[in-house]
This record gives C-alpha cells, sequence and structure tokens, in this order.
C-alpha cells in the first residue's frame, strides 16, 4: 500500500513539474505583432508567428487565394471621423469589425450602436489596453468580460468572440487563455502608421499606403482618429472593387476553416 502511495505521489509530482514548465515555456516569451511589409501583392511572411497562430487557431490573413479583404478599425478614442467612415462603409455595402475599448464604448455609445445596427462586428481590444502577457488569467478575463457588458448595455450584440490584443502584444500563454475564455486573435496583415492625429499627411497618404500592400486575403488594420483614412477610404473601396476584390467580414474568414465545404457554400 505503501509503495503505491509514494507511487502515485511520484506521479502526481511529476505532473505539477511538468504543468509548471509547460506554463514558464508558454509564458516565457513576449511578441509584439510586426513582420517586414511585402509590397509584391503578397501575403507577408511572419517567421516564426505562422507556427504559433495555427497552433491556437488565430488569424492574420485568408490564405485561400481568392481576392478577399477583411477591413478592420481598432477604436481607443473619438477623434469625430468615425461616422464619415461609417457613412462610406453603409454605402459601398462593406461589412467591417471594430476592436472597441472600454473607453470607447463608454464614451460614444452612439456610435457603438451605430456599428451593430448597421452589421458590422464589434471586437474586443480589452477594458483598460493592459499587456496581456504581465497580467494573470483573471485580470485578462476580467478585462474582457468587462467590456462585453459595456458593449451589450449599449447595443445588440451580446456576444463578443474576435479579440485583438492590446498594443498588438501576446505571447503562447495569451493566445491559450483567449481561446480556453472563447475567443480567437485577429492580428492583421496590412498596416501603416495612422494614428498619430498631429501627424496626418492627406488622403493620399493613406491611399498609397494600403494600395501598395494590398493583397489577396488581406486582413487590412485601421485607426478612425485618422482623417487621411476616413478621406481615403471611398476612393479605395472603389479602385479595390474595380480591381476584383470583395469585402468579407471576419465570420467568413473564421467559418470558412470550421465548417466543411458542402455546408458553408464553397
Amino acid at each position: 500500500m505503501r509503495k503505491c502511495s509514494f507511487s502515485a505521489l511520484i506521479i502526481f509530482l511529476s505532473f505539477l513539474t511538468f504543468f509548471s514548465y509547460t506554463e514558464q515555456i508558454l509564458a516565457s516569451s513576449s511578441y509584439g505583432w510586426g513582420f517586414k511589409k511585402n509590397t509584391e501583392h503578397k501575403i507577408p511572411d511572419i517567421g516564426k508567428y505562422k507556427e504559433i497562430l495555427d497552433k491556437f487557431g488565430s488569424y492574420y490573413a485568408d490564405d485561400s487565394g481568392e481576392k478577399v479583404l477583411y477591413v478592420t478599425f481598432d477604436n481607443g478614442y473619438e477623434q469625430g471621423y468615425t461616422d464619415e467612415v461609417l457613412d462610406v462603409l453603409q454605402k459601398e455595402n462593406v461589412p467591417s469589425a471594430f476592436f472597441l475599448t472600454g473607453h470607447y464604448v463608454k464614451s460614444q455609445p452612439d456610435l457603438v450602436k451605430r456599428m451593430v445596427d448597421e452589421g458590422h462586428i464589434i471586437g474586443n481590444h480589452s477594458y483598460h489596453h493592459p499587456d496581456f502577457t504581465i497580467v494573470s488569467k483573471e485580470t485578462m478575463k476580467k478585462e474582457l468580460e468587462t467590456l462585453e457588458q459595456a458593449v451589450a448595455e449599449v447595443s445588440n450584440q451580446k456576444e463578443l468572440k474576435y479579440l485583438r490584443p492590446p498594443k498588438g502584444v501576446f505571447n503562447e500563454r495569451t493566445l491559450k487563455w483567449a481561446n480556453e475564455l472563447g475567443y480567437i486573435h485577429i492580428f492583421w496583415s496590412l498596416a501603416f502608421t495612422d494614428w498619430k492625429t498631429s501627424e496626418q499627411k492627406g488622403w493620399k497618404y493613406a491611399y498609397e499606403n494600403i494600395m501598395k500592400q494590398i493583397h489577396p486575403g488581406a486582413v487590412i488594420l485601421l485607426h478612425t482618429v485618422s482623417s487621411d483614412n476616413a478621406q481615403a477610404l471611398d476612393k479605395l473601396i472603389t479602385e479595390l472593387k474595380q480591381q476584383g476584390y470583395t469585402f468579407k467580414s471576419l465570420d467568413h474568414l473564421v467559418l470558412k476553416d470550421m465548417l466543411p465545404e458542402a455546408i458553408y457554400g464553397y
């Protein structure tokens, strides 16, 4: 009996050691999302990040080869251009995703409601915009749930399922935690410096930055604080449609991988 108990104890302690070691490995590295821009109209190479994202079912682009685009915005505060952006999206029938913080939801409830009412997806960008790699799982959970509640209070979207990490910082542990909390990470394959409100350069700056990086399957990251983006958006959408691109929602990106071809209609 004592031998059995001792053996069981050894196995249990070994399991704890392995679990602790695994957790340390997952948390040991912190990454800031980034990659070399591709101007050959191809999906950019993200190196070692590809294996990590695949491991946890995260996305940064659509690799199907289809000429589809996914427009996403990160909104932390309002600069007065979001209504104009929404007007263009509505006119052109382009679905988008808006990744919001708590400050944005609380300060702009009417805009959040409009986003949802017009068919756009609200994504979770956390309530207080912390670095998830240096907080506990409980803190991360609270950040996500508090934002969910805030969105539910001002709109008809009662469930959030897509997450964009604050500051673009992540590691394997935060990707794992997000999955356990019911979230899918959405990164991006096309972006440029558009958020500096004191350094706006005119609509051509935004237009040219996007057009030279555009590629089939691009997940585009924009910020509505940019007057450049607001002024360029209509022209961009028109030109991209003329080039044969179509605009889809993030649900299209994710569900086509989850559902059998016969069910999803491909």
